[in-house]
């Protein structure tokens, strides 16, 4: 019997037999081009973290604090986040194939002038418009593999874009702390030339022209959004840098007004507002966002208190830190398309509750790890634990939120999606960063007002103890967010495609 429900309509006409361009191929080449780029991106996140040391030596040297460094990564986060929802819809408009290209070619020339920069406000403003180009790819990677893979197909595809990810989390400190001691900071960037034009070359000639969708751009929509996600972000990013300052939370209460303005002015548009609420009627779409944002808090979390334990406490090399992460990396790389083959065929809570509780588990074990004691190598345990967890993680939840996604809502859904998981990132990014501070005031009263200096060299052993506790209770609140998202996918329904087979 024939199945005309509209999910199935959905999944027919995501499907590449019934795609217009009528090639009939698959779309698996598409999407291996497509990772490239978003690889690309992932690592680009990562690696520069290593390199702000020898970065502020070469082109800040005169400055005592790390305050204008630390605008390197700043500047690529606003400028990513800022325009995710804008640039979704831009891929649905004027389809996914040419508005990744575009991105790929502003983040690869950005690249280019990155390592040329020749002073550190040179450097910032090319890193924006990193940000720029890295925001008009990421949404289209998930809408092609939203429209040329059927549902029955997606949690696949959605796998190797989860192990692109967990891959990325290693390649990005290990290749920032090799390029750096080998070839000198310019090379993180430099690095992208040739991967850049690579992915280019082959998103052209593999990636297919999909068909657009006439959208009307609400104006009056992105305008509201992008202030409100600017103030929200701004803030977060720079609070602890302002101490907090009491303009600081005027800035981010005026995001959230404007937030809440802009949600408003989307349910009364009548036309095409830029976040279709419909979407959110989905229940899986709206836990899926749930489940995205306290991911990304987590991931961004963990690895600042993570680091700074194995390189001040432990006296570890940033190569020989990011060593350790070598059996995460590994295990999520391995079992992330298996996850995804075998999601196609479950519920997806089957896979997330497991992954998204085995990751917590993994943060809870660290810190109770976290001791001048321990031997290096028993960190490697609950790193391989991680991996198994976050193969669980990745691919399902980008699956779910996608999976009933009509094509020409392709774009915005994953624009929506990318937006939760990025906020989620500066939420984690700006928590952790107040939290350490905390414990490390209630671990070594007076270390700051002493003029303590955490940033170079290990620690002296009478100062170990204490710093290794404040990094040990720090690791817990990343652990105790990613609980909440272990709450929120119980709420998941079974997909309607394994309701079918019933």
């Amino acid at each position: 019997m024939t199945d005309n429900t509209p999910a199935a309509r959905a999944e027919a006409h995501a499907s590449p037999a019934h795609h217009p361009d009528q090639t009939g191929r698959s779309p698996w080449p598409a999407l291996w081009a497509l990772v490239i780029g978003f690889f690309m991106i992932l690592v680009d996140t990562t690696i520069v973290s290593v390199a702000n040391p020898a970065i502020k030596a070469a082109l800040d040297p005169t400055t005592n604090n790390l305050d204008n460094v630390v605008w390197v990564t700043s500047a690529y986060l606003l400028a990513y986040a800022v325009p995710l929802l804008i640039t979704g819809r831009l891929g649905d408009r004027f389809g996914p194939r040419r508005i990744y290209l575009v991105g790929l070619a502003i983040f690869t020339l950005a690249s280019l002038g990155c390592g040329l920069s020749s002073s550190l406000g040179m450097l910032i403003a090319f890193r924006a418009v990193q940000g720029v180009g890295a925001s008009l790819m990421t949404p289209q990677t998930m809408a092609v593999i939203t429209r040329t893979f059927p549902a029955t197909q997606r949690g696949a595809a959605m796998g190797l874009w989860g192990a692109t990810a967990g891959v990325a989390t290693l390649v990005g400190p290990l290749a920032g702390g090799l390029l750096v001691d080998g070839f000198g900071w310019e090379w993180i960037f430099f690095v992208n030339l040739p991967v850049g034009v690579i992915g280019f070359v082959l998103a052209w000639i593999l990636v297919p022209d999909l068909e657009t969708h006439p959208h009307r751009f609400d104006m009056v929509g992105v305008f509201l959004s992008a202030i409100a996600l600017f103030l929200i972000v701004f803030g977060l990013q720079e609070g602890e840098h302002f101490d907090w300052a009491p303009w600081v939370w005027v800035m981010i209460a005026g995001g959230i007004v404007m937030m809440a303005l802009f949600i408003w002015q989307q349910a009364r548009t009548k036309s095409e507002p830029l976040v279709p609420l419909a979407l959110f009627r989905d229940r899986n779409f709206s836990v899926a966002n749930i489940g995205i944002a306290t991911v990304g808090f987590t991931v961004t979390a963990m690895s600042l208190p993570m680091m700074f334990f194995y390189q001040l406490a432990r006296g570890l090399s940033p190569t020989d830190s990011a060593l350790l992460l070598i059996p995460m990396a590994v295990l999520s790389g391995v079992l992330a398309p298996i996850a995804g083959r075998v999601l196609d065929r479950v519920d997806p809570r089957l896979l997330l509750v497991p992954g998204l509780l085995l990751t917590a588990i993994a943060l809870f074990w660290y810190a109770a790890l976290m001791n001048p004691d321990t031997p290096i190598w028993v960190f490697l345990l609950p790193s391989a634990l991680m991996g198994i967890g976050q193969a669980g993680m990745w691919g399902p939840l980008a699956t779910t939120a996608t999976r009933n996604l009509q094509p020409r809502q392709a774009g915005a859904g994953a624009g929506i999606y990318n937006t939760t998981r990025t906020i989620g990132s500066v939420l984690g990014s700006a928590a952790i960063a107040a939290f350490m501070q905390n414990r490390l005031e209630a671990n070594l009263p007076g270390a700051s007002d002493a003029g303590g200096d955490f940033g170079a060299g290990k620690l002296p052993d009478f100062v170990v103890g204490g710093f290794s506790d404040a990094m040990a209770q720090s690791t817990l609140l990343p652990a105790a967010v990613l609980l909440i998202g272990v709450v929120a996918v119980l709420f998941m329904q079974r997909p309607a495609h394994l309701e079918s087979r019933r």
